[in-house]
């Protein structure tokens, strides 16, 4: 069992249920300023906000690294594959990521992530993610807490320190032979600084907001569009006689 499937099968201790609402509605809201007929959830989890965009009219596909949460949205006959963004062979008008999926990458990965969302959006496309603030990290999800079922018991231990926040999650799952079997996995996120996303190939930030979803100021809100990339017809010198352009993105 990876860390991500442990976090699946540990998710409904978490307490997140009325977080993930609000997110799916600040997520839904936005979407409604852009002309969105094909959506990409990238971290689609069990496919919720898939379900309400498709209520939407919105063609939807999500993509998840947890086979346990891609096995529940083909459950539900959503499209859903166990696949990284850069194996995704289709672009579409929008794409999310949504609850801090952008936090699960140190730098390197989180760039080359970006590079491939923005090759999979259509011209004019919009990306749209959330981040942990710096509070949100050091002073909301850092601590210890525990959750139990019947039959489960879960215990998170959180330590942030040097931009990394390490959880760890130990599940005792009870059998039908009345014993219990332990699962233990720790899951590392990282701190990025808003200025890491000012400075895309691909993508331009064209909004910020840091809001409230836990505590005050916790999460910040991203929302890109594509850059687009023009010719500029005017020729501007010869090399070894041919035409040489100028190329613009924007």
């Amino acid at each position: 069992m990876t860390n991500l499937d442990l976090y699946a099968k540990a998710e409904h201790l978490l307490g997140i249920e009325e977080a993930t609402e609000a997110l799916y509605d600040l997520y839904r809201l936005e979407l409604q300023n852009y002309n969105v007929k094909t959506l990409l959830d990238v971290g689609c989890g069990r496919g919720g906000f898939m379900q309400r965009m498709i209520s939407d009219g919105v063609t939807c596909k999500g993509i998840d690294l947890s086979a346990v949460m891609v096995a529940e949205c083909k459950a539900k006959g959503l499209d859903a594959q166990c696949i990284e963004v850069k194996d995704v062979d289709k672009k579409f008008d929008a794409i999310v990521s949504i609850f801090d999926v952008l936090n699960f990458m140190d730098k390197e990965q989180l760039l080359l992530f970006l590079d491939s969302i923005a090759d999979k959006l259509n011209d004019d496309g919009v990306f749209i993610a959330d981040i942990n603030t710096l509070y949100g990290f050091s002073d909301v999800a850092q601590g210890a807490i525990s959750s139990e079922s019947e039959n489960e018991f879960l215990s998170i231990d959180a330590l942030f320190e040097n931009s990394q926040l390490h959880t760890k999650f130990t599940l005792f799952e009870k059998n039908s032979d009345g014993n219990y079997t332990k699962y233990q996995e720790t899951i590392v996120q990282y701190f990025h600084k808003i200025e890491i996303f000012q400075k895309l190939t691909g993508l331009k930030l064209i909004q910020k907001q840091t809001f409230s979803l836990y505590d005050r100021e916790d999460k910040t809100l991203l929302i890109f569009k594509k850059k687009k990339i023009t010719l500029d017809a005017t020729k501007v010198t010869k090399i070894y006689g041919k035409n040489c352009y100028n190329y613009n993105i924007n």
